[in-house]
């Protein structure tokens, strides 16, 4: 989890199109920008708070829960199933109709303190069996399905969003159901805001080749801000293996993806401890035998690049990050992977292997 949020309501506020130009004319070439001309396009156009939206329409996520360990069935064809107990993180299991064995859970790149989660590709099974560790407790899992339930409409902006020229998919373009951030009247999770200090780097765990990233990047959602019961997806951003750049985290409705209009950045759930002021991308798949795309790594690059600007950060500085919140201190690079932070394999060895030339690209 990450640190406990003040529990205060974010006020709305919004960006005009003549402000983010005015604003762009008035920092050009500073070493680091204001955040409307983070969120400015490069030809100027209007950004996603001014600009129009049209109707779109998705699946609306379907859930079927269950508690206990052994069979459980569904009453869709299940895209994933994410699980979470209480005790050892290690020993759990999970089978479907198609499987010869046992698949381990656990080793991802989410982490909760006192038990193990995971969330598995379920390739539309109806059915799966859990196998708890000894002793373990308060053991639930939930199948989720992204693709085959009702349409729900949207209000998508008409327009391409950006971040000085790296187009984004804002949450309502990949279908973001608002109302999942709520827990019993009220936002479970509400925004905390702070200084920028890292960038932390991640893979979602999740399978290659994936043939509906949007429907990924919800399922993700789903089991963040429900199962895991942080209130939101856990990252700032996502990427998919087309480069394609997702917003992730909500932190408002300003038109400015991960920061407030003071430039602070919204806290999100990506590295359990070290959460406030540290940025989060995570990289649609698993990349631990498999490198990122030419085109994910291009796009993760120059959203680095663009982040680290906006800041005025090195990516290649070693620094003591300090957590605003606790005052907990730790070592790392401006930008580090997941595994620098805490014990964990994400973002996998060969997104790991190339972090320096990541870091190298960003700060030219």
């Amino acid at each position: 989890m990450s640190e406990p949020p003040t529990p205060t309501h974010r006020r709305k506020r919004s960006l005009s199109r003549r402000g983010v130009i005015g604003a762009a004319a008035a920092v050009a070439g500073a070493a680091a920008v204001t955040p409307a001309v983070f969120a400015a396009t490069d030809s100027g156009a209007s950004d996603s708070a001014d600009a129009g939206t049209k109707p779109e329409r998705f699946p609306a996520t379907r859930t079927d829960a269950a508690t206990g360990a052994g069979t459980a069935t569904t009453s869709f064809a299940a895209s994933y199933v994410g699980v979470r107990w209480s005790g050892a993180a290690d020993g759990a299991g999970i089978r479907f109709p198609s499987d010869t064995s046992w698949q381990s859970l656990g080793g991802g790149c989410a982490s909760v303190d006192g038990g193990g989660t995971a969330l598995v590709a379920a390739g539309s099974a109806t059915a799966y069996e859990l196998k708890a560790p000894d002793g373990a407790t308060d053991v639930r899992s939930l199948a989720i399905d992204t693709t085959g339930g009702p349409d729900r409409t949207f209000k998508v902006p008409s327009e391409p969003t950006r971040v000085r020229g790296v187009r984004y998919l804002s949450r309502p373009a990949w279908g973001a159901d608002e109302s999942k951030r709520y827990k019993d009247g009220q936002v479970n999770s509400p925004e905390k805001y702070y200084a920028l200090q890292s960038i932390t780097v991640h893979h979602t765990d999740t399978p290659n080749d994936d043939p509906d990233p949007a429907a990924t990047v919800r399922a993700i959602y789903e089991y963040h801000a429900v199962t895991l019961d942080w209130g939101d997806i856990g990252y700032h951003f996502l990427i998919d293996e087309a480069g394609n750049v997702y917003e992730g985290r909500y932190s408002g409705d300003d038109g400015i993806p991960a920061f407030d209009p003071d430039g602070n950045l919204v806290t999100a759930f990506h590295t359990a401890g070290f959460n406030s002021g540290n940025l989060g991308i995570a990289l649609i798949g698993t990349l631990v035998d498999q490198p990122p795309t030419d085109a994910a790594k291009a796009s993760l690059t120059r959203l680095i690049k663009v982040v680290a600007r906006f800041k005025g950060l090195d990516p290649q500085a070693r620094i003591t990050y300090t957590n605003p919140v606790n005052g907990v201190t730790k070592d790392v690079t401006t930008v580090s992977g997941h595994r620098d932070w805490l014990q964990t394999d994400c973002p996998g060895q060969t997104m790991y292997d190339l972090l320096t030339e990541v870091r190298a690209a960003a700060s030219r």
